[in-house]
């Protein structure tokens, strides 16, 4: 079995193998091509996803810098997904996003590990294992979701966390490792911030 047939069957393999690596290469032309777009060519930037991601949505939108192992290969996000800077896809393994999802500064979607084992580690063994995302989640500054992690549909998770267990929907949720808070709820209905209301009565949208 080949070392690419190993990382496809989620074994342990060894990541620096040759026709990994040359495979490999290949898409991340693509990435070098997207993060060196100046800010005026924002179709340039939409044509470049289409091309990385193995599927991107409608009104999607990446902030360069975009890091990623595979240029967006092996992600899936849904419509009107937005992510701030230094966005960093570990996308050795499939990562799912939904629709309607934002991702401040610094997050980083991990799917490769290592094993704990001495031997296999300092040789470069590695193993993968897929993220899942819900719909309409928003993650914090520097948030980082560890691989294997599935997060539900709602959820915050605030900056700084490391999430390494499944999250479950409709909740806030932060920490490291990342614990939930609270449930979302009708309190959210009517402040946007500690003790600021919101004014729905003078938004052009209404509560769902």
């Amino acid at each position: 079995m080949t070392q690419k047939e190993r990382m496809e069957k989620g074994l342990v393999y060894f990541a620096d193998d040759p026709d990994i690596m040359t495979i490999q290469l290949q898409y991340l032309e693509n990435l070098y091509d997207f993060n060196n777009t100046r800010p005026s060519e924002m179709a340039k930037r939409q044509e470049l996803l289409k091309k990385m991601f193995g599927k991107i949505g409608d009104n999607a939108y990446i902030e360069p810098p975009l890091h990623a192992n595979w240029a967006g290969k092996n992600c899936f996000v849904g419509k009107n997904f937005y992510a701030n800077f230094n966005l960093t896809l570990v996308d050795d393994e499939k990562i799912f996003i939904g629709d309607y999802c934002m991702f401040a500064p610094n997050v980083v979607i991990a799917t490769a590990g290592h094993p704990i084992n001495p031997t296999l580690r300092k040789n470069g063994g590695q193993y993968n294992a897929s993220v899942r995302i819900g719909n309409n989640v928003w993650l914090g500054a520097g948030v980082v979701v560890m691989p294997g992690v599935t997060i539900g549909d709602n959820v915050v998770i605030g900056a700084g966390s490391v999430v390494t267990k499944d999250i479950p929907s409709n909740v806030v949720a932060f920490g490291n490792p990342c614990k939930i808070y609270r449930e979302i709820g009708e309190k959210d209905d009517i402040y946007y911030f500690k003790d600021k209301k919101i004014d729905w009565e003078n938004l052009p949208i209404k509560k769902d």
